[in-house]
């Protein structure tokens, strides 16, 4: 009579598990579904909800990365990218057999380039962008995000290279001009395929100028000259001139 009644006690509580995992997997489901359409509507916080539960419930399910890779969108959606950097980053660090890997390095790439910010601020986003960008482009050379990951490392490049140029201007202000000379000379070794190549190349026939070591400024031009555009060719010959007039 006993092991009846024990039977009977254990016997529901196992169908109820049974059902309770079937259940749970149509849940998930629907949230899921719902939370998508959440998105949709821009309601990205109650969207993060749903997705944050069930990242926690429903890792194991099929459902797994793709709750994980919208709960990253969710946050990039939002314009939360250093949120959204760490959720595609568990995707990739845990879900690496995911068909969504490769999207969620392209928005690790997109956020850090949206997180890069004036030329003149600190510069930390657009390296760590470039960084990404060249590790995206080895790692899925057949992209189709190719062109424009090239497009932008070089508009990358560019505020790098345009951030060094105007030190270097700030120091021939402060008549620092070996510093400046410094400075320039490194970003073109850094940056020597930017737009700002012929500005760094003036600023240091200006700092020679104005130190007046008429001998390094003509050396420097006759050395440096086929990289000088035209209307940066004719400056430096103005600067030359003044020189030597003086």
């Amino acid at each position: 009579m006993k092991r009846f009644i024990y039977a009977l006690i254990i016997l529901p509580v196992i169908w109820m598990g049974c059902a309770g995992n079937i259940s749970d997997d149509d849940n998930y489901d629907a949230q899921f579904k719902e939370a998508l359409l959440l998105l949709e509507k821009e309601k990205y916080i109650s969207a993060q909800d749903i997705l944050n539960r069930l990242a926690i419930r429903a890792s194991h399910t099929e459902l797994g990365d793709d709750i994980q890779y919208y709960l990253a969108e969710s946050f990039f959606l939002n314009d939360e990218f250093h949120l959204a950097i760490a959720e595609y980053n568990e995707l990739v660090r845990k879900m690496g057999f995911s068909p969504l890997v490769e999207d969620a390095r392209w928005r690790i790439c997109e956020c850090y380039v949206y997180l890069s910010p004036r030329y003149y601020l600190d510069q930390i986003s657009s390296e760590k962008a470039i960084d990404k960008l060249q590790e995206f482009i080895e790692d899925f050379p057949n992209s189709d995000h190719k062109d424009e990951v090239n497009d932008t490392v070089h508009n990358m490049r560019n505020k790098l290279a345009q951030k060094a140029l105007e030190t270097g201007i700030l120091y021939i202000k402060l008549g620092a001009y070996d510093s400046a000379i410094i400075t320039f000379e490194h970003m073109l070794g850094d940056y020597y395929d930017t737009e700002y190549v012929s500005d760094a190349h003036l600023g240091i026939i200006r700092s020679y100028s104005a130190m007046q070591k008429k001998d390094d400024a003509e050396k420097y031009y006759h050395s440096f000259k086929h990289n000088f555009s035209e209307d940066a060719d004719l400056e430096a010959n103005n600067i030359l001139s003044n020189l030597k007039s003086e």
